[in-house]
Protein backbone atom coordinates (compact mmCIF):
# COMPACT_ATOMS: atom_id res chain seq x y z
CA UNK A 1 0.00 0.00 0.00
CA UNK A 2 1.42 3.56 -1.17
CA UNK A 3 2.58 5.31 2.12
CA UNK A 4 0.67 8.83 2.31
CA UNK A 5 3.25 12.19 3.06
CA UNK A 6 1.74 15.54 4.09
CA UNK A 7 3.83 18.08 2.92
CA UNK A 8 3.69 21.38 4.98
CA UNK A 9 6.04 24.04 3.21
CA UNK A 10 4.91 27.67 2.51
CA UNK A 11 7.55 28.63 0.15
CA UNK A 12 6.40 27.58 -3.60
CA UNK A 13 9.65 26.53 -4.89
CA UNK A 14 10.65 24.14 -1.64
CA UNK A 15 7.06 22.55 -1.76
CA UNK A 16 7.46 21.85 -5.47
CA UNK A 17 10.80 20.62 -4.70
CA UNK A 18 9.48 18.24 -1.94
CA UNK A 19 6.31 17.20 -3.83
CA UNK A 20 8.04 15.78 -7.00
CA UNK A 21 10.86 14.07 -4.87
CA UNK A 22 8.61 12.66 -2.73
CA UNK A 23 6.11 11.40 -5.86
CA UNK A 24 8.96 10.18 -7.75
CA UNK A 25 9.77 8.14 -4.60
CA UNK A 26 6.46 6.54 -4.82
CA UNK A 27 4.74 8.32 -2.15
CA UNK A 28 1.54 10.25 -2.06
CA UNK A 29 1.76 13.12 -1.06
CA UNK A 30 -0.67 16.12 -0.14
CA UNK A 31 0.58 19.61 0.28
CA UNK A 32 -0.37 22.69 3.07
CA UNK A 33 1.26 25.93 2.55
CA UNK A 34 -0.99 27.43 5.57
CA UNK A 35 -0.26 26.58 8.62
CA UNK A 36 -3.53 27.09 10.09
CA UNK A 37 -4.58 24.12 7.84
CA UNK A 38 -2.38 21.30 9.00
CA UNK A 39 -4.53 19.59 11.71
CA UNK A 40 -7.33 19.62 9.33
CA UNK A 41 -5.70 18.44 6.44
CA UNK A 42 -3.73 15.44 8.80
CA UNK A 43 -7.19 14.34 9.59
CA UNK A 44 -8.16 14.70 6.38
CA UNK A 45 -5.61 12.96 4.88
CA UNK A 46 -4.82 10.63 7.49
CA UNK A 47 -0.40 10.50 6.69
CA UNK A 48 1.90 8.26 7.55
CA UNK A 49 4.57 11.06 7.65
CA UNK A 50 4.78 14.78 7.96
CA UNK A 51 7.27 16.61 6.60
CA UNK A 52 7.04 20.47 8.75
CA UNK A 53 8.83 23.36 7.88
CA UNK A 54 9.88 25.43 10.95
CA UNK A 55 9.52 28.93 9.49
CA UNK A 56 5.94 29.56 8.44
CA UNK A 57 4.03 32.47 8.45
CA UNK A 58 1.47 33.33 11.54
CA UNK A 59 2.76 29.92 13.40
CA UNK A 60 5.62 28.13 13.94
CA UNK A 61 6.23 25.09 13.04
CA UNK A 62 7.12 23.69 15.97
CA UNK A 63 4.12 24.97 17.77
CA UNK A 64 2.29 22.52 14.77
CA UNK A 65 4.28 19.95 15.96
CA UNK A 66 3.49 19.94 19.44
CA UNK A 67 -0.10 20.65 18.66
CA UNK A 68 -0.13 17.23 16.11
CA UNK A 69 1.80 15.07 19.25
CA UNK A 70 -0.87 15.86 21.84
CA UNK A 71 -3.44 14.56 19.35
CA UNK A 72 -3.41 10.64 20.35
CA UNK A 73 -4.56 10.08 16.65
CA UNK A 74 -1.36 11.37 15.66
CA UNK A 75 0.81 10.92 18.70
CA UNK A 76 3.13 8.20 16.81
CA UNK A 77 2.80 10.03 13.63
CA UNK A 78 6.77 10.58 12.40
CA UNK A 79 7.62 14.11 11.51
CA UNK A 80 10.68 15.45 10.05
CA UNK A 81 11.42 18.92 10.74
CA UNK A 82 12.71 21.39 7.64
CA UNK A 83 14.18 24.38 8.41
CA UNK A 84 16.79 27.22 6.82
CA UNK A 85 17.48 28.37 10.53
CA UNK A 86 20.14 26.15 12.12
CA UNK A 87 20.71 28.24 14.86
CA UNK A 88 22.88 26.55 18.27
CA UNK A 89 20.11 24.57 19.97
CA UNK A 90 17.74 24.51 17.38
CA UNK A 91 17.93 21.11 16.50
CA UNK A 92 17.29 20.02 19.86
CA UNK A 93 14.52 22.28 20.70
CA UNK A 94 12.82 21.06 17.45
CA UNK A 95 13.22 17.05 18.67
CA UNK A 96 12.04 17.99 22.02
CA UNK A 97 8.68 19.57 20.53
CA UNK A 98 8.68 15.51 18.82
CA UNK A 99 10.47 16.05 15.42
CA UNK A 100 11.60 12.20 14.32
CA UNK A 101 14.47 13.93 12.02
CA UNK A 102 15.71 17.38 11.44
CA UNK A 103 16.85 18.69 8.22
CA UNK A 104 18.55 21.97 7.80
CA UNK A 105 17.29 23.28 3.66
CA UNK A 106 18.32 22.99 1.27
CA UNK A 107 17.27 19.67 1.83
CA UNK A 108 18.78 17.31 -0.90
CA UNK A 109 17.07 13.85 -2.07
CA UNK A 110 19.19 11.14 -0.57
CA UNK A 111 19.10 12.40 2.68
CA UNK A 112 15.63 12.99 2.71
CA UNK A 113 14.17 9.55 1.03
CA UNK A 114 16.54 7.58 3.65
CA UNK A 115 15.37 9.36 6.62
CA UNK A 116 11.57 9.13 5.50
CA UNK A 117 12.02 4.87 4.28
CA UNK A 118 13.68 4.68 8.25
CA UNK A 119 11.21 6.23 9.54
CA UNK A 120 8.49 4.49 7.23
CA UNK A 121 10.37 0.75 8.34
CA UNK A 122 11.05 0.64 4.80
CA UNK A 123 14.57 -1.21 3.20
CA UNK A 124 16.71 1.76 2.56
CA UNK A 125 17.94 0.28 -0.40
CA UNK A 126 18.99 4.10 -1.95
CA UNK A 127 17.33 2.95 -5.69
CA UNK A 128 13.98 4.54 -5.60
CA UNK A 129 12.84 4.55 -9.63
CA UNK A 130 13.12 7.88 -11.19
CA UNK A 131 15.71 9.39 -9.06
CA UNK A 132 18.53 8.22 -10.21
Amino acid sequence: MTKKILVVEDDLLNRMFLCATLEAGGYAVREVADGAHVVAAAEEFAPDLVTMDINLPNVSGVQLIRTLKATPRFRDLPIVAITAYVGKGEEAHIRRAGAADYMAKPVRIGPLLASVETLLGEKGDGERPGLR
